[in-house]
C-alpha cells in the first residue's frame, strides 16, 4: 500500500507571519538581505553570497544576458536558459563578464578601410555604440581611432563613407598606458572629462576600454554583485544530456555558477551529473541541483555534491507537471520540510547547503515567506518575465500591454532542439508540462524590485530582524483559514477604480 500523508500540503497564501517586538533601529534602511548562495562549513564564508534573495530562473522567456545584466546591477543573479545551443549560451555568459570589469575586452571592432554600414551592423549586434578601430580590425590590433555616436549621423552620410573618413583618429584621444591601475584610469576619465579612455601597451595596441559609465554605474548601484574582478557575476543552466559539453564551454566562458535544469532532481542523472562535475573540476566550480520537494530529495541532493538544492515541483505560474502527471507538493509545506532536513544536516556535518524556493509565488509576501521558512533565496520566473529586461516580445493583447511568458516544459521551449537532435528526439515530447502565455507588462526590472525589496525589509523589521538569518530564527508563522485570506483583502467596500465617473454637482 502507498504511503500517505496525513497532513496536506500548503501554499504560501495559507500562512501569514506574526509581528515580533522591534527597537527604533530596525527600519528598513538598516535591513540586510544578503544570502549565502552556495554551500559552506561551520565558521567559514561562503564563496558566492547574493546581496538580494533574488535570482531569476533558468528560462527562455526570462534569463539571457540582459536580464543578467540588469539583475546583478541590483544584487541578484540570472541564470542563463540551457534550452539554446552551447555555443549561444555560453556567449551569453561572456556578454555578461565583460559588459562590465573596470577594464574591458572590446568586442566591437572594425577596420579603417571598412564603412558606415559595417558600423550600423555592429551595432546591432552587439548593442555598443563605442567601436574601436584597429589596423586589422582585432580585438588586440594596432589603434587608428574609435567611433561613437557622436561621430556620424545616419539622415546626413553615405553608409559607404570609409570609417576613417569620420572616427576619431588616434592623434585626437587620450590613453592610458598598459599598467594602469583602475583608479588611475578613472582619475584620467575625470581630468579629461572622457567617456571612453583605451588601454594601450608599448607598440600602441589596444589592451582595454575603461568606460565612465561603469564608474558611475558602481557608485549608483551600491549592491551591485560582482566578482574579484568587478565583472558582473552569472549563472547558467546545464542538462543532463550534454553536461560534459556544456559545462566545460560555460566554465571556459566565465560563469560563476551552475545549475542543473530539471523539474524533479531525485534521479540519479543528477547524481552523475554533480559526480562528473566534482571529478573533473573538484570544487572550484559551483553547482546547484533540483528539483526536490523533500526531506529525502535534499539528502540526496546534498550528499551528492550539490552547492545549493531547489525546491519546488508543479508551483510554477506556467507549470504543468501536477495537472499532467499528478506529481507536485504545495510550495510552503516542500520548503518548510525540506528547511528542516538542511539545518539537521547542518548540525550533523557542519556543511550548510542553501536552499532555493522556486515556484509558487505569487504575490511579493510570498517571497517574504519563503524567506521566513528557511530559503535563502528565490528563484523567480513569472515575476521578471513582466520587465523590459527579460528577452520575449511586448504585445497587445485586448488594448492593454503583454509580455510573452512560456514554461521550459512546453512545446516552444523544445522547439529549438529540433534542430540540433533530430526530429526522432524531438518527437519524443508526447506531453508538455508548461503552458505558453502572457503576463502583464510591468515596465523596467529597477523600479518594479524596488518596490518588492522594500516590502521584504520592511516585514523583516515588523518581525524584530535585521538580517535573513535572524529573520528565519525570529519568524512567527501561523496558518490561515479560508476566511482570513478573504479578510485580508480589501473587501465590504466599493472601489474607487471600479466605479463610474462621479456626479457633477
Amino acid at each position: 500500500m502507498a504511503y500517505f500523508y496525513e497532513e496536506p500540503s500548503r501554499t504560501f497564501n495559507e500562512y501569514l507571519l506574526i509581528p515580533n517586538y522591534s527597537s527604533a533601529d530596525c527600519i528598513p534602511a538598516n535591513a540586510s538581505l544578503r544570502t549565502p548562495l552556495v554551500k559552506f562549513r561551520r565558521g567559514g564564508e561562503p564563496s558566492l553570497s547574493l546581496n538580494i534573495p533574488l535570482v531569476s530562473a533558468v528560462m527562455q522567456s526570462v534569463s539571457d544576458d540582459v536580464m543578467a545584466i540588469a539583475l546583478a546591477k541590483e544584487g541578484g543573479l540570472s541564470f542563463i536558459y540551457a534550452s539554446q545551443p552551447i555555443e549561444a549560451q555560453a556567449a551569453m555568459v561572456r556578454r555578461v563578464k565583460d559588459y562590465k570589469a573596470g577594464f574591458v575586452l572590446s568586442d566591437s571592432n572594425l577596420r579603417p578601410d571598412q564603412t558606415l554600414a559595417d558600423i550600423l551592423a555592429l551595432k546591432e549586434r552587439t548593442g555598443h555604440s563605442t567601436v574601436a578601430v584597429t589596423d586589422d580590425g582585432s580585438q588586440n590590433g594596432r589603434l587608428i581611432g574609435i567611433v561613437t555616436g557622436r561621430d556620424y549621423r545616419v539622415t546626413r552620410m553615405d553608409e559607404n563613407t570609409p570609417v576613417r573618413e569620420f572616427m576619431t583618429p588616434i592623434e585626437k584621444i587620450v590613453s592610458a598606458p598598459e599598467g594602469t591601475t583602475l583608479k588611475e584610469a578613472n582619475n584620467i576619465i575625470w581630468d579629461h572629462k572622457l567617456n571612453t579612455l583605451p588601454v594601450l601597451d608599448a607598440e600602441g595596441r589596444l589592451i582595454a576600454l575603461v568606460f565612465r559609465k561603469d564608474y558611475t554605474s558602481n557608485k549608483e548601484n551600491l549592491l551591485e554583485l560582482t566578482d574579484s574582478l568587478k565583472r558582473y557575476v552569472v549563472g547558467a543552466g546545464i542538462n543532463t544530456r550534454d553536461y560534459k559539453e556544456r559545462a566545460a564551454a560555460l566554465v571556459e566562458a566565465g560563469a560563476d555558477v551552475l545549475c542543473v535544469d530539471s523539474s524533479e532532481g531525485f534521479t540519479e542523472w543528477q547524481k552523475i551529473v554533480l559526480s562528473h562535475i566534482r571529478e573533473t573540476y573538484g570544487d572550484s566550480v559551483k553547482v546547484g541541483a533540483g528539483n526536490i520537494v523533500d526531506r529525502d530529495g535534499f539528502l540526496f541532493l546534498a550528499e551528492s555534491g550539490a552547492d545549493f538544492v531547489k525546491v519546488g515541483i508543479g508551483g510554477g505560474s506556467i507549470c504543468i507537471t501536477r495537472e499532467m502527471k499528478g506529481i507536485g507538493r504545495g510550495q510552503a509545506t516542500a520548503v518548510i520540510e525540506v528547511s528542516r532536513a538542511r539545518d539537521e544536516y547542518f548540525e550533523k556535518t557542519g556543511i550548510y547547503v542553501p536552499i532555493c524556493s522556486d515556484g509558487g509565488i505569487v504575490h511579493d509576501y510570498h517571497m517574504t515567506l519563503a524567506l521566513a521558512m528557511g530559503s535563502d533565496f528565490c528563484m523567480l520566473g513569472r515575476y521578471f518575465a513582466r520587465f523590459d529586461e527579460s528577452p520575449s516580445n511586448k504585445v497587445i493583447v485586448g488594448g492593454n500591454y503583454m509580455k510573452e511568458y512560456w514554461g521550459e516544459g512546453s512545446l516552444r521551449a523544445r522547439n529549438w532542439q529540433r534542430y540540433d537532435l533530430g526530429e526522432a528526439e524531438f518527437r519524443q515530447l508526447a506531453f508538455e508540462e508548461g503552458v505558453d502565455s502572457y503576463v502583464p507588462y510591468a515596465g523596467s526590472l529597477h523600479d518594479n524590485l524596488g518596490i518588492t525589496l522594500h516590502k521584504i525589509r520592511s516585514t523583516m523589521c515588523n518581525c524584530g530582524a535585521l538580517t535573513l538569518q535572524e529573520f528565519q530564527k525570529k519568524a512567527r508563522i501561523t496558518p490561515v483559514s479560508s476566511m482570513s485570506i478573504v479578510e485580508g483583502g480589501a473587501h465590504d467596500v466599493y472601489l474607487k477604480d471600479n466605479m463610474g465617473m462621479p456626479i457633477k454637482k
